[in-house]
């Protein structure tokens, strides 16, 4: 059976639709998985041995899109989380059995809907996702394997970056951007506080990183810091090249953002900050990892400065820890 996927949205988005992938290809390796991505993602569905083709969506014309669609002879669609566009593609490409949430508009192009009221958040994105999993196969296996994703060549990768910036000591990560898709964040007066904490343990290596488009940030880092053993990294190559130098990282601190969910993806243990929200909480954004460590920043200030005081105390107790 050729199974299409729809998950084009943002990274973090796409990578709690990963063990959906997983638990379809498993449970008949002769199921063709086809995942339907946005441009940012197609490297990294790419590098998935449990993903066979990979369509990207890269316009915005819907008989372009469905197009791409009809010529992989879908035979059933699982589609994630779903918009008009998408369902109309679909649509038009006359995929047999098409499944998704029994939300807005676009429910009216799929023939098989699905109940769910993610909005009450009764479970995690990614728990959702595989549900849906269950209304194509009644008697699907939902269990994957932690960390989901594994690659060759990380000790290489690896070992270049620590030759490049005299790494020698296991690495805490420090990643303040987020790239506009999270809800709560510290500043980088803050993240500087809780890396000079960090830099109080001889023991470790410390490094801040940055994405493509986060150079102002990366500059009132290295300000901040002024004279300071932490190394600044600024993202280079793919998502996946990203992902197998996490993958050696012992601890990444962030906010909740696709950085977060790739770290944990690959079995790097997290600290993680999301916005005391139903909507943007750990309980619908948990990642697909273990070793998960879950901050919720009020939003009004008192209760914000007492959560940063948790999170120093929490944060010195943790490095304590990989001593």
């Amino acid at each position: 059976m050729n199974i299409l996927v729809v998950r084009n949205d943002k990274l973090g988005d796409f990578i709690t639709a990963l063990p959906t992938l997983y638990v379809l290809k498993h449970h008949n390796p002769s199921n063709r998985i086809i995942a339907l991505v946005a441009p940012l993602n197609a490297k990294l569905a790419q590098s998935c041995d449990f993903i066979d083709e990979v369509i990207v969506d890269s316009s915005d014309d819907i008989l372009e899109l469905a197009f791409k669609i009809k010529e992989a002879k879908i035979d059933a669609s699982i589609t994630l989380f779903s918009n008009t566009r998408v369902a109309l593609a679909q649509w038009i490409a006359r995929i047999p059995l098409r499944i998704a949430p029994a939300t807005k508009i676009a429910q009216i192009f799929y023939n098989r809907r699905i109940t769910q009221r993610r909005s009450e958040v009764k479970m995690a994105e990614f728990e959702y996702n595989l549900e849906l999993a269950r209304a194509l196969f009644s008697d699907i296996s939902l269990n994957f394997p932690k960390p989901l994703l594994r690659y060759e060549g990380v000790e290489e990768v690896y070992r270049e970056f620590c030759a490049e910036f005299g790494i020698t000591k296991p690495v805490v990560a420090f990643h303040p951007g987020f790239g506009g898709s999270s809800d709560a964040n510290w500043t980088i007066d803050e993240y500087i506080e809780l890396v000079r904490i960090a830099e109080s343990f001889e023991n470790i290596d410390i490094v801040m990183t940055f994405g493509p488009d986060e150079e102002k940030l990366y500059k009132e880092a290295k300000a901040l810091l002024g004279e300071s053993r932490v190394k600044l990294y600024r993202s280079r190559g793919s998502v996946v090249d990203f992902a197998k130098l996490l993958s050696s990282f012992k601890l990444f601190i962030s906010t909740s953002t696709g950085t977060y969910h790739l770290a944990s993806a690959v079995g790097c243990e997290t600290f993680t900050f999301f916005a005391d929200t139903l909507f943007a909480s750990a309980s619908r954004w948990k990642s697909i990892g273990e070793k998960q460590h879950h901050f919720m920043i009020p939003l009004e200030s008192e209760g914000r400065n007492a959560m940063f005081e948790m999170v120093k105390r929490e944060l010195k107790n943790r490095l304590s820890a990989l001593s």
